[in-house]
């Protein structure tokens, strides 16, 4: 291969590299823009699921979704110790709900779109978690006996849209390269309604949970706005339903957080369209870098090969000290 051919197979695969963050980029402006014309409270189904299962108030609703999972029998509610991590303990990284139970400490989250990064959230959450625990124990670390502490049992629990298994194990392993000494399981549950039929048999509140869900969903589906969807939703929910009550006395403040939430999604799907766009960039830049390096190539040239304007492939020859025709 002689230079002129080695010159235009690196122009190729950078082009390629190019075209491969531009389709990104644009995918992700299409998700952006479905979610702002959907509607831009979609993570309203994190903070209900959080309210029915992570509620002080609801303590028997957690134990019995525990036992569900766990094929357990337990009966006092105030077994469970909650323990989930807040905003005012550390900024922007907040939980759905963790808790004590039997020794044993639970992370749940609840995630609405499929997120395969899962376990690295929740090992960022359960170092966290068992400063915690250190801190209000008699936990001593530097102790020449061997110190228990409650196992980590990790569980994200999803009904986004996207088809999903009823049952999956995410490994924080898979995103290693090579070996590695840590691992961190998650168990990823689909709870959309009419998917694990055996646990939501043997928790009623989730399976009530997943039918106010799914209800409006559909609500939506007919072009209804979000608040009329969750009326509409609530009118339908059978008498019989154990969250009805806790649901119509607090309609209010439901009503509230479904509107005007912070919506913690749509801002990292911001952020992650800034971080292509910087990507985009870096890949430009590089393109035309290469290009000033091996030389004989006017600057409008680069400019159309690398999309930089003119004057950046200039300023860019500049910095890099080379001559551009």
């Amino acid at each position: 291969m002689n230079a002129e051919e080695a010159l235009l197979q690196r122009i190729a695969e950078l082009e390629k590299s190019f075209s491969a963050l531009t389709k990104q980029n644009e995918e992700h402006k299409a998700l952006a823009a479905s979610k702002d014309l959907k509607d831009e409270k979609q993570d309203y189904k994190d903070r209900l699921f959080k309210f029915i299962f992570g509620n002080p108030e609801n303590k028997q609703w957690t134990l019995s979704l525990y036992n569900a999972i766990n094929g357990t029998s337990y009966t006092n509610p105030e077994d469970i110790q909650f323990n989930t991590i807040g905003n005012a303990v550390y900024m922007r990284m907040k939980n759905d709900i963790s808790f004590i139970v039997a020794f044993e400490m639970d992370l749940w989250e609840h995630q609405s779109s499929f997120n395969p990064n899962m376990p690295m959230r929740f090992f960022i959450y359960a170092g966290r978690l068992y400063e915690k625990y250190i801190a209000a124990s008699d936990y001593y670390q530097y102790s020449s006996s061997l110190q228990p502490v409650p196992r980590p049992v990790y569980l994200c629990f999803y009904n986004g849209t996207m088809e999903q298994p009823e049952s999956q194990v995410l490994r924080l392993s898979d995103a290693y390269e090579g070996e590695g000494d840590i691992e961190v399981k998650v168990t990823m549950l689909n709870i959309n309604y009419g998917k694990n039929q055996q646990l939501m048999n043997a928790c009623e509140p989730l399976k009530e949970y997943a039918w106010l869900v799914d209800a409006v969903r559909r609500h939506q589906s007919e072009k209804m706005d979000l608040d009329v969807a969750v009326d509409a939703a609530l009118d339908e929910m059978p008498d019989e339903f154990v969250i009805k009550p806790f649901i119509l006395e607090n309609k209010a403040d439901l009503k509230s957080m479904f509107l005007t939430e912070y919506n913690e999604e749509k801002v990292m799907e911001k952020e992650r369209q800034e971080g292509t766009k910087q990507k985009e960039a870096e890949v430009r830049e590089q393109v035309a870098t290469d290009l000033l390096k091996e030389g004989g190539m006017s600057a409008s040239f680069i400019a159309r090969i690398s999309r930089l304007s003119e004057e950046a492939v200039r300023k860019l020859a500049k910095t890099l000290g080379v001559a551009v025709l």
